[in-house]
């Protein structure tokens, strides 16, 4: 019922005009109390209709309520079939769903546009970010077959501290203090793990021990990072080419612009492609890094940047690892444990090349008691 009277109210507004909130909500209730007059309503009922009707018009529809609960880290929307989300680690399915299809791809549009991404039935596939930072990417039908399909994954307000870290178990006091020497060192860290395993909140904490006077280019896909505490900071993010002429521009592309930009450490987001070349070049060469890669255990991440690199040029796999190597100081894997909370599973250092493969000395790693300090135990890849 409440469908058809935000149909009817909708249709009535003029939209064409700018004009605020106040006279937004203003129209919104004489449209309604003409409703009422006819139709009995609750308060309540009438209440629920305007903000629905005002998150449809300004906001993100029926997805406004679940991006506003900050219990819930991710939104899952399946075309008209039904919308799950991550909340307090679990997967639950909601009952707000998109009555069509069309109203789902004008709040993919209306995402798209905020963040000057295109997205239309010639290039169906996009990453972008809300206002808040929150990452959104969005495929439509016909590439996904149930309909328009729309995930967002938010982010804390308040940015994770290591202190949050330690208290919600996911590493020690002792494996912080190492951290927080490796990161104001300029250690070259290399932060990997599984979809969803906070692999970017993880680089987000780490950020906060870098020394304040370092001047910091960041690098991403779709803005994420947090930084707070560092004044000389330069955000760059890529570019998809789109109608109007503008050409892509590459996380590679920016990558090697940054290099000349005078930084003292560059934090990447994530390497995902033929970019990596050029990330293990610039920190062979004294440049001062971080970065995540999807990789399933630390040993696992040298084979995934072998491949990565490869993308890219055509090099003997030895001298891919040996710029590994010589390149990346510190591995450190998160993952995820069966009630879905998120931690440390492994902090390792590369030690040297032996029969061909990368050989790591495994500094910290989780066990059955927890996050435990190892000493000298070496695996090999």
């Amino acid at each position: 019922m409440h469908t058809d009277y935000e149909k009817q109210i909708i249709g009535r507004l003029d939209l064409s005009k700018d004009i605020s909130t106040e006279e937004i909500f203003s129209s919104i209730d004489e449209e309604i109390q003409k409703i009422s007059k006819k139709t009995a309503m609750s308060i309540t009922e009438r209440e629920n209709l305007r903000t629905s009707i005002y998150h449809n018009i300004r906001e993100l529809g029926v997805l406004q309520e679940l991006i506003d609960d900050p219990d819930i880290t991710e939104i899952m929307v399946n075309g008209t079939d039904g919308i799950f989300v991550e909340k307090k680690g679990k997967l639950l399915r909601v009952p707000q769903t998109f009555d069509s299809k069309e109203k789902l791809r004008q709040v993919i549009y209306r995402i798209v546009s905020d963040c000057n991404r295109v997205i239309n039935d010639s290039s169906p596939i996009v990453d972008a970010r809300l206002k808040d930072g929150a990452r959104v990417n969005a495929v439509l039908d016909p590439v996904a077959l149930n309909g328009p399909i729309l995930t967002i994954r938010r982010f804390p307000d308040k940015p994770i501290t290591m202190k949050d870290l330690i208290n919600l178990g996911s590493l020690t006091e002792e494996c912080c203090e190492f951290l927080k020497q490796e990161v104001a060192e300029g250690k070259n860290i290399l932060v990997s793990g599984g979809t969803g395993c906070g692999k970017t909140t993880f680089l987000n904490v780490l950020s906060n021990f870098i020394p304040s006077d370092q001047r910091i280019i960041t690098i991403e896909d779709s803005a994420e990072l947090q930084i707070k505490n560092i004044p000389n900071i330069v955000k760059l993010e890529t570019r998809n080419q789109n109608d109007t002429g503008c050409n892509e521009i590459t996380i590679r592309d920016l990558i090697k612009s940054s290099l000349r930009m005078r930084p003292d450490r560059l934090i990447v987001g994530e390497v995902r492609s033929k970019e990596t070349i050029d990330m293990l070049q610039a920190v062979n060469v004294g440049q001062s890094a971080m970065t995540t890669v999807h990789a399933n255990s630390v040993r696992d991440v040298i084979s995934r940047l072998e491949t990565m690199v490869l993308m890219g040029m055509d090099i003997p796999l030895l001298a891919i690892r040996g710029q590994i190597a010589s390149g990346i100081n510190l591995f450190i894997h998160l993952g995820r444990l069966e009630d879905g909370s998120r931690c440390v599973f492994e902090i390792a250092r590369p030690d040297g090349i032996c029969d061909q493969n990368v050989v790591f000395r495994t500094i910290f790693k989780r066990t059955g008691e927890g996050l435990k300090f190892v000493e000298k135990e070496k695996t090999g890849k």
